[in-house]
């Protein structure tokens, strides 16, 4: 389609599986964080950007948002004018002007300004010294239903569009139309838009499934689990809490994950330590180790140390999860 794919790599966190997709031919990687940032950069990657309204009005932030631009090709979120005044000072005398993106809001209502407010905001930022690179959306209410991807695709194609006509208005060549999410990812990948920024897609979740963009055979991240307690009643308890998986669990999903050894079963409840499961159907016995299908992959990531690689039903490796906690 010409849209190229700059995958959000807060879902892998991993040095191995992003040199795969650096090998695919990616046309950069998204963080969500500085620290993101700052741990990509450490293993040699070096077209960054980090897809969040980042603030760098503090002397800690400002000196690492200084460091990263002058190590990689980094380009900045942005949605404000005080965001983008400290950004500005943080890169004041660097050897060029740090490159950002402005955040526009397609219909999530998180962050991000509206369209009326882009030029504004574009303005500010060349004042300030900065470059601006284009412009970038989140189609996040793709998720607020299972076939909510599709309009909110059309919604970030329309929002797009309309900011590189106001951007080019002001003389602004957008070289970054930015869409992405993986429900959304193939309904926007249309022109004007430049890059897709997809992050789920890499492993497939139990909300990708329920959506549409995967299915259980494609998905290549699960929780080993271990069965601490089986009772009569038909429910049985395994050692796979909120401090494990995500507690994610949208309306149109019944639940906090599955077990395709035990379709039958749903977890029921979560405690720190404990996922509380029921099921009319087998159960599997204490001391049996069984995979959980987690509902939210990227959340159950962030909380491990490591990747543990299966190949035909052995350990063929074990992958660092090189950002863990690096979540400012």
């Amino acid at each position: 389609r010409g849209v190229g794919i700059r995958p959000h790599t807060k879902t892998s966190k991993c040095a191995e599986i992003v040199t795969r997709q650096v090998d695919a031919g990616v046309v950069g990687l998204t963080a969500a964080t500085i620290g993101e940032a700052e741990a990509l950069a450490e293993h040699g990657f070096d077209r960054l950007f980090i897809a969040y309204p980042v603030w760098a009005g503090t002397r800690v932030r400002a000196r690492r948002i200084r460091e990263l631009h002058e190590r990689v090709d980094l380009v900045v979120g942005v949605e404000s004018i005080e965001a983008a005044d400290a950004l500005g000072r943080s890169a004041a005398g660097a050897s060029r002007p740090l490159a950002v993106a402005i955040e526009v809001d397609c219909g999530f209502r998180r962050s991000g300004v509206a369209l009326g407010d882009l030029v504004h905001l574009a303005n500010t930022c060349r004042r300030s010294g900065l470059e601006v690179r284009g412009a970038f959306t989140y189609g996040g209410h793709g998720y607020h239903a299972c076939d909510a991807g599709p309009q909110a695709g059309d919604d970030e194609v329309r929002t797009l569009d309309a900011a590189s006509r106001l951007l080019r208005a002001e003389g602004i060549e957008p070289a970054m139309l930015s869409a992405g999410s993986t429900p959304t990812a193939l309904h926007s990948a249309r022109p004007p838009v430049t890059d897709e920024r997809p992050g789920t897609y890499i492993f497939g979740d139990r909300q990708q499934m329920a959506v549409g963009t995967a299915r259980l055979e494609d998905v290549s991240l699960m929780v080993a689990t271990t069965v601490v307690a089986s009772h009569r009643d038909g429910r049985f308890v395994v050692d796979a809490g909120s401090k494990v998986v995500s507690t994610d669990r949208p309306s149109w999903l019944d639940g906090y994950g599955l077990f395709p050894a035990y379709p039958d079963a749903r977890v029921e409840r979560l405690s720190e330590h404990h996922a509380v499961c029921l099921t009319d159907g087998p159960q599997p016995s204490v001391g049996e180790v069984v995979a959980m299908l987690p509902n939210h992959c990227c959340v159950v990531v962030n909380l491990a140390d490591e990747l543990v690689a299966v190949s035909g039903g052995r350990v063929v490796d074990r992958w660092r999860v090189i950002s863990r906690g690096a979540n400012i």
